[in-house]
């Protein structure tokens, strides 16, 4: 049964105006579920004023009763992580198992959010002059915009929203086209708790009238958006007329090195995981591999074997599937065109390599290419599908070289039982990540970010929260008191 969702404005869910309506369909079966607005300037100004309004007495309450309000949150989310899952994975197409960790992990981030609210931290800086102290304050930013994309879309609600609103800043949510209803689920979980209105808003639409009205918008102090590099340059271009603060992930071509003393059953296992995680449909994932020439062979059909004992299809009608389908029909022909180009370019197909013969759905066949060279497109450009391209190496020396040789810089790996090897990876990779004998997926302590035409900024931990803070320096002359 299909469906209108609405926005959320000010604590209330509205239809504010629409330029249009935008169809969500199910990936796995093209069914068709529902509708969302293309919102209107008029419905985004309504939000950001909300917003405006509500954050000068949101700033005002200590942090820790912000965190009781993120801990309610993440407590209602633990009350529905089956039905959650399944809006989830019946609008992005990902499997029900990876649905319900992306829920639980939600609310586990909100949590750990929360903790800071006793741990935001100024400093008191040595004057010197006599009779002074230099007191250095941590202030929020005020409104930020968070622009989703489609791949992780519940949790990155949670990933723009807790660390803003537990700094004492207000948020304007714009999920994806291709992903609205779980944002508009999130939003009813909110409007149960005591939340006050205005801390937390969602407006649906495009990326080219919403997204583009809130990067421009005057009162918008910064801008968090996870997805392509053009949009991302977009972005910015747009933010600047205002100097609005921008925090930017724009996606990867994560390096693999597998050098010749590496435990290569862990290394398969660990990059097929990675690659047919979501579909191969995340900027984190391993995305090219460069294998030491001696064990090139061995290393490929042990990924190959994996890559063929895939299970995918539609997960809510199939169940112990490893992957979903792609997200549209432009992704699947997409992923298509580049493995094709690269077979044309010299590269030899191990398994794969083609659209799946399936009557529903975007799915793609999991595929391994060897004998990639660096020249092809295919070892350059984001594939976001489930393919892995391998090209022999013959050093760490060239690996590193190779690797680092990318417009991309967000995650990197290795593995080596040589302790050497590794430590000398980690300090020549040109990259934010660098995992040693592990497959590609981040901690939320840690500190997401990339470098590079990956993105400005970073996410998690410490240093992702201390992004929606920014400081005032406090000169205090005592000395006459």
């Amino acid at each position: 049964m299909s469906h209108h969702y609405q926005n959320y404005i000010d604590g209330h869910f509205i239809d504010a105006g629409s330029s249009g309506q935008i169809e969500i369909y199910n990936p796995a079966t093209q069914g068709f579920i529902g509708t969302v607005s293309d919102s209107t300037s008029d419905a985004v100004d309504a939000a950001v004023s909300a917003a405006r309004v509500a954050q000068r007495s949101w700033a005002k309450l200590p942090a820790i009763e912000r965190a009781g309000h993120l801990r309610a949150i993440s407590a209602k989310i633990r009350q529905h992580v089956d039905r959650l899952a399944e809006i989830i994975t019946r609008e992005q197409g990902k499997t029900l198992e990876l649905a319900r960790v992306e829920v639980s992990f939600t609310a586990d981030y909100i949590d750990y959010m929360a903790e800071w609210g006793r741990r935001i931290e100024g400093e008191v800086i040595t004057s010197d002059r006599v009779g002074e102290t230099i007191f250095m304050l941590r202030k929020p930013l005020g409104v930020v915009a968070g622009i989703l994309p489609w791949n992780f879309p519940f949790f990155l609600i949670a990933r723009k929203m807790a660390p803003a609103l537990i700094t004492g800043n207000t948020i304007v949510i714009k999920p994806s086209e291709e992903s609205p209803i779980n944002a508009y689920e999130f939003a009813k979980l909110v409007d149960e708790t005591d939340l006050p209105k205005g801390v937390f808003n969602l407006v649906n639409g495009r990326g080219a009238s919403v997204g583009a009205t809130l990067t421009g918008h005057a009162d918008i102090n910064m801008v968090s958006f996870t997805g392509s590099v053009d949009v991302g340059m977009r972005i910015m271009g747009s933010a600047a007329k205002n100097m609005t603060r921008v925090n930017l992930e724009l996606g990867g071509k994560a390096p693999v090195i597998v050098l010749e003393d590496a435990d290569l059953n862990l290394a398969a296992k660990a990059i097929w995981d990675s690659r047919i995680t979501n579909t191969g449909q995340l900027c984190n994932c391993a995305e090219r591999i460069y294998v030491a020439s001696s064990v090139a062979d061995e290393l490929t059909a042990k990924i190959a074997t994996h890559m063929k004992s895939t299970r995918f299809g539609d997960p809510l009608s199939q169940s112990d599937l490893h992957m979903g389908p792609l997200i549209n029909k432009q992704a699947l022909h997409r992923v298509d065109a580049m493995v094709q180009r690269a077979l044309a370019e010299g590269a030899e197909l191990v398994t794969g390599g083609r659209i799946a013969g399936r009557d529903d759905g975007f799915h793609y066949e999991p595929t391994v290419l060897m004998n990639c060279s660096h020249k092809m497109e295919i070892m350059h450009k984001e594939v976001f599908g489930p393919v892995i391209p391998i090209q022999k190496i013959d050093s760490l020396e060239e690996a590193i070289q190779l690797a680092n040789d990318s417009q991309y810089g967000l995650t990197s790996s290795i593995f080596t039982r040589n302790l050497n090897h590794a430590m000398q990876a980690c300090h020549a990779l040109e990259f934010g990540e660098t995992y040693v004998n592990r497959e590609h997926f981040e901690a939320m302590q840690g500190f997401h970010a990339g470098r590079r035409k990956s993105g400005i900024g970073g996410a998690d931990g410490k240093h992702g929260l201390y992004e929606h803070l920014e400081t005032q320096v406090v000169y205090m002359n005592h000395g006459q008191l």
